[in-house]
């Protein structure tokens, strides 16, 4: 991947004592100092074999971001611009004359002079720069500042659910009291909606400013803000309060909630009818309205944005039904060394400080460009070696994809193992079925007499396709379920095995999956 620097060290290694003879376990052992010199062999990593995976490593929105800070902390590092803004501005300079050639030199030498004086360099190279041998630059005031754009399409931060209730609570009418009472209240509710500790101990004995009394008041009031529920100490209260504010004739459904909530979780349906003196078709009715309601009212505001998922990889089939695979980096600019600063670097006639300066950030932006370089080659790489190996994925979906081990990638790739971790870490692929991440391709899973295997994603696929589609009235066991594997094809997997999986999925045992 990298080289790795090999240190060879002639060391001296002084033996401590005094020249004398003592005994030790009943024999003389001799003491005595000498000097020994040998040759040894060390392995350390080279500055740029860091740097080079940690780019690796980083996704692609974490690239464009570190691609950004290196071109504004390295000033030889720039971007190469497109072949027809660089004709485009050639036509511009023609059309504007000698004069205003002149003009855009003489301020692009002084954009370049504040620069280096910035990082420090003397005053020598001003003379190369009144030359105009080395640089020529066209500055336009309508260029796009791009840390403004950026700033003006940020999107302003949402706002949380205690701000939300604040602005409410200050419109209520209610007394002095209350509304202090009140305001330590929304305090401490959290992002779900519901107040996390008892009204005593909001009241404190040494207070003056409202009593208990107040605090109820005031939680009464508190939950008649929006959303619906808010406020509530459980979901069975966040449940009532929404039916009482419903508007509609929920007298059944409270009275269920109020008296059965906890029957009505284990699915005891037939005890609950009987206590009720109802029919199991009444209770499935009232439940079935129940459900519209939310019990996690306060994450409807406020709610954290998903951070944004860009795909690293692009695999696309042709006609033929074969696969290519390409590099999804349209939004990474092409990088280069600026031109002017190689001969900068070169001229005997600049002084040392300002040569010294510039050759450590042209290696450094050499270094930066043959990561990204690198980067590029070995995901590539990757992602292809992945698409061979689970072409019936990509060509039926979930329950045909197959275990793969990183260390098999690697020897198709000719990488280490690290290599290939580092490579999909946080990497995104795209193909037919959706945006994946490439960790997905590399699970584990059981082989079989035949050669061929099924993945830990298939078998929970397998397993949620078989639930899906057995009779709701006579739900399936785990050990039941694993017999209709062993028939779909996935041989010794065992009963504990399923259950862990019905967790991962969050599927129910079969007595809480019966429909009545």
């Amino acid at each position: 991947m990298a080289i790795c620097g090999i240190i060879f060290a002639c060391r001296k290694r002084v033996s401590k004592g005094e020249g004398a003879e003592k005994e030790f376990w009943g024999k003389t052992v001799k003491l005595e100092m000498r000097e020994q010199m040998r040759m040894e062999q060390q392995m350390k990593l080279a500055p740029r074999m860091i740097q080079s995976m940690e780019i690796l490593q980083l996704p692609i929105l974490a690239l464009q971001e570190r691609i950004e800070r290196e071109l504004n902390s390295n000033p030889v590092l720039e971007i190469e611009e497109e072949a027809s803004a660089e004709e485009a501005g050639t036509a511009e300079q023609q059309v504007q004359g000698e004069a205003g050639g002149k003009e855009a030199d003489t301020s692009a030498q002084n954009w370049r002079a504040d620069r280096l004086e910035r990082e420090g360099v003397d005053d020598n190279y001003k003379e190369y720069m009144g030359g105009g041998e080395y640089f020529r630059h066209t500055v336009t005031d309508d260029e796009p500042d791009r840390k403004l754009e950026a700033i003006k399409n940020t999107a302003a931060p949402p706002q949380s659910l205690n701000e939300y209730l604040e602005e409410q609570w200050r419109m209520v009418e209610a007394g002095e009291r209350v509304k202090k009472a009140g305001g330590l209240i929304i305090d401490y509710i959290d992002e779900r909606g519901y107040l996390t500790v008892r009204l005593e101990q909001l009241h404190n004995k040494d207070r003056k400013d409202f009593g208990i009394e107040d605090l109820k008041k005031a939680l009464e009031l508190v939950q008649k803000l929006e959303p619906t529920g808010v406020g509530a100490r459980d979901p069975k209260e966040c449940l009532l309060i929404q039916m009482k504010q419903s508007g509609e004739d929920m007298g059944f459904e409270r009275r269920l909630i109020s008296e059965y909530m906890d029957e009505l979780l284990k699915n005891q349906l037939p005890d609950i009818a009987k206590n009720m003196n109802c029919t199991i078709e009444r209770i499935k009715q009232a439940v079935g309205r129940i459900s519209k309601f939310d019990t996690s009212p306060g994450l409807q505001i406020g709610q954290d944005r998903n951070h944004p998922v860009s795909a690293d990889v692009i695999a696309e089939s042709d006609d033929a039904g074969e696969y290519s695979v390409r590099l999804a980096e349209s939004n990474l600019p092409n990088l280069r060394v600026s031109d002017y600063y190689v001969k900068m670097a070169r001229d005997t006639k600049v002084n040392d400080k300002t040569r010294d300066f510039l050759r450590n950030n042209i290696r450094s932006a050499r270094w930066i460009m043959e990561a990204i370089e690198q980067r590029k080659n070995t995901l590539l790489k990757v992602a292809r070696a992945v698409v061979k190996y689970q072409k019936e994925f990509f060509d039926k979906g979930q329950l045909y994809l197959r275990p793969l081990p990183m260390s098999k990638v690697a020897e198709e790739v000719g990488v280490h193992l690290t290599t290939v971790s580092r490579a999909v870490a946080g990497k995104y692929l795209q193909c037919e079925w959706g945006i994946l991440p490439m960790r997905k391709f590399f699970s584990g899973g059981l082989g079989e007499d035949n050669g061929q295997g099924h993945s830990w994603e298939a078998i929970r696929g397998k397993l949620q396709q078989i639930i899906d589609q057995e009779d709701k009235n006579h739900p399936l066991n785990d050990d039941q379920i694993c017999e209709e594997l062993v028939k779909a094809g996935v041989n010794h997997i065992a009963r504990r095995t399923v259950a862990k999986y019905r967790d991962i999925l969050n599927i129910p045992a079969a007595r809480f999956r019966r429909k009545y």
